[in-house]
């Protein structure tokens, strides 16, 4: 594999055809441009300039390799060009991904602003739980409105932008579906159905119940009997079944939302996108303050 030093070398050297000069376009002595080339020379294992002409001379095989390198070369720097570009601009697309409709109904709305202010396009559309870290890891998303906390070590959660009371989402023929409200230690007594990116509200543990990929699937057991789920009290009027009672938790903490994002790419557009996030979501200060209630 070669090294960039040395081809940079090899292609301002067939460029100059003179080592001084191209030792000072490089601002690199004479004698390392020629040891570079030599070295370069080396690993192909032909020469690749006539040193005693004046000026150099590119040998047939030089000549080719420089053709084939120069356009490789160019593409490498677009794509890092490119690349920062991407770091510290807040044009371009910024991918946005969503966990549930009331989420994003505040999406497609800082999508509007973030249009109006920074120009750029924002795409926002639904995932699935099951889809949604692993959309930040690839970069398919670039900013996920999801649940908070996020128990993974390699995401950032932003601030609060949305903050509501946690009902338990039970069957409609469920002992619990005819109370006027649950406790969360009653939790522990029956099966929770498990989905990635859904804190629970207590620490205890609980019988686990069958997983789910989404939220639809979540309610889809749940109606089923086979397990209950502590979902956001929005659920009742976003997501309304005729096998589904929404119970509210008396001493649950209130179910939080906000922007997360890989925090190895935490870029312009990210933080761009989140300052309009939260202007949307009605703060009157910055991060920090307690979202409003919804």
């Amino acid at each position: 594999m070669l090294e960039r030093q040395e081809t940079e070398t090899f292609l301002t050297l067939a460029e100059e055809l003179h080592f001084g000069r191209t030792a000072a376009r490089l601002r690199l002595s004479t004698a390392r441009v020629s040891q570079l080339v030599r070295q370069l020379e080396r690993r192909v294992g032909v020469p690749l300039f006539h040193r005693a002409s004046r000026p150099v001379r590119l040998t047939p095989i030089g000549a080719s390799l420089a053709r084939d390198l120069r356009p490789a070369v160019a593409a490498m720097d677009a794509a890092v060009d490119a690349a920062v570009a991407a770091g510290r601009g807040t044009g371009g697309e910024v991918h946005v991904g969503y966990l549930s409709a009331h989420v994003g109904r505040l999406a497609q709305r800082a999508a509007a602003l973030y249009a109006s202010r920074h120009g750029g396009v924002v795409r926002a559309h639904e995932v699935r739980l099951a889809e949604a870290l692993e959309g930040l890891r690839t970069g398919a998303l670039d900013v996920l409105l999801g649940h908070h906390p996020v128990a993974a070590p390699d995401m950032t959660a932003g601030p609060v932008l949305i903050s509501e009371p946690r009902v338990l989402a039970v069957a409609d023929r469920h002992p619990l579906a005819r109370r006027s409200s649950v406790h969360a230690r009653e939790l522990t007594r029956n099966p929770v159905i498990t989905a990635c990116c859904a804190p629970l509200p207590y620490e205890a543990d609980v019988p686990e119940g069958p997983g789910a990929d989404s939220f639809q699937e979540v309610l889809t057991l749940v109606g089923a009997g086979l397990g209950v789920f502590p979902a956001g009290a929005h659920a009742a009027d976003f997501y309304p079944r005729p096998d589904v009672v929404y119970v509210p938790i008396e001493d649950a903490p209130p179910l939080e939302w906000g922007p997360v994002w890989a925090t190895e790419a935490a870029t312009a557009k990210v933080r761009a996108f989140t300052e309009v996030a939260v202007e949307t979501a009605g703060y009157a200060e910055g991060p920090g303050v307690p979202g409003p209630s919804r």
